[in-house]
C-alpha cells in the first residue's frame, strides 16, 4: 500500500477551516461514497465480530465484579459504594473500549490501510495504486510492526496514568478525566496513522503534525471516544472514522508530511 510520493498539490492544500466536529461528520458522508462503500465492508464485518464478542464477554465480567465489590462495603456507605462502582465502571468502559478498538485495529489494519488509501484517492483525484492480495500480504510484517508501535506508545502513558488511581481523592475525581482525555488522544493516533503509514511517514513524524492541532485531534478523537462506548454505534464507528481521519490527513498534513519526507530523501 505504497503510494507514489506525488508533489501533486491538488487538494492537499492545508484547509484550517474545517474542524473535528466537521471531520467527524464527514467521515460518515465519506464512508457510504460510491467507490468507497466496498472498501468499507470487511472492516466494517471485522469490527461487528470481534465488538460484539468482546464487549458481551466485558459486561458479563463486570457486573459480577461490581457484585463482589460493594458485598465488602458496609451497608451506612452503600451510597458512597455506589459512586465509587460508577466511577470505577465508567473507567472500566473507556479503558476496555480503547482495548477492544486496538484489538479490532491490529486485526483489521490492513483492511484500514486500503479503506485510508481509497478515501485519499477519491478526495485528490490521484488514483491509488494497484494494490494485489499479494502485495497486502507481503506488507503485513510491516503493517502489524506499526500497530504494536502503536500499542507501545499507548502503554508507555497509560500504565503511569492507571497507577494514579491508587493516590487518594486525585486517583478517583482527576485521574478519570485524565484518562478519557488521555483515550481519545491515543484514538485519534490510532486512526489517522493509516494515512500517514501508507505513505511510509514516521510515527514520531506523524505525532509531531498531529500536535500542530491538538484541540481539533483531541475533539476528533472524544467524538469517535464517545461513540466506541454506546452499543451498535460502535460496531459501525471503525471505518468511517478511518474516512474522517483521512479526509483531515488530506486538508491538513499530506502536502507538508510528503514535502518534508521527499526533501529527507533527497538529502
Amino acid at each position: 500500500m505504497n503510494h507514489h510520493q506525488s508533489n501533486n498539490n491538488n487538494g492537499s492544500h492545508q484547509n484550517r477551516s474545517a474542524n473535528g466536529i466537521e471531520y467527524f461528520m464527514k467521515g460518515w458522508s465519506l464512508a457510504f461514497n460510491p467507490g468507497i462503500k466496498r472498501f468499507v465492508f470487511l472492516p466494517l464485518v471485522a469490527n461487528v465480530v470481534i465488538m460484539s464478542a468482546l464487549f458481551y464477554w466485558f459486561f458479563s465480567m463486570i457486573t459480577g465484579m461490581v457484585d463482589w465489590g460493594l458485598a465488602f462495603v458496609p451497608n451506612w456507605l452503600q451510597w458512597l459504594g455506589y459512586i465509587i462502582s460508577f466511577i470505577i465502571v465508567l473507567t472500566l468502559v473507556i479503558l476496555f473500549c480503547y482495548f477492544f478498538s486496538t484489538v479490532t485495529n491490529i486485526i483489521a489494519a490492513p483492511f484500514n490501510g486500503l479503506l485510508a488509501e481509497q478515501v485519499e484517492a477519491q478526495l485528490t483525484g490521484i488514483p491509488a495504486p494497484d494494490t494485489s492480495w499479494m502485495s497486502l500480504i507481503k506488507d503485513l510484517p510491516r503493517i502489524f510492526g506499526r500497530e504494536m508501535q502503536k500499542l507501545l506508545n499507548y502503554l508507555l502513558w497509560a500504565i503511569p496514568i492507571l497507577l494514579t488511581y491508587f493516590i487518594p481523592i486525585i486517583g478517583q475525581f482527576v485521574t478519570p478525566i485524565v484518562w478519557f482525555l488521555f483515550t481519545a488522544w491515543q484514538i485519534n493516533i490510532q486512526y489517522a496513522d493509516y494515512a500517514f503509514d501508507n505513505h511510509k511517514i514516521s510515527f514520531h513524524n506523524m505525532r509531531v503534525l498531529l500536535k500542530q492541532d491538538k484541540v481539533d485531534n483531541l475533539t476528533y478523537g472524544i467524538l469517535v471516544s464517545l461513540f466506541t462506548m454506546v452499543p451498535l454505534l460502535n460496531l459501525i464507528i471503525m471505518p468511517i472514522a478511518v474516512c474522517g481521519s483521512t479526509a483531515m490527513w488530506v486538508d491538513r498534513y499530506r502536502h507538508q508530511a510528503l514535502f518534508t519526507s521527499s526533501r529527507h530523501n533527497f538529502n
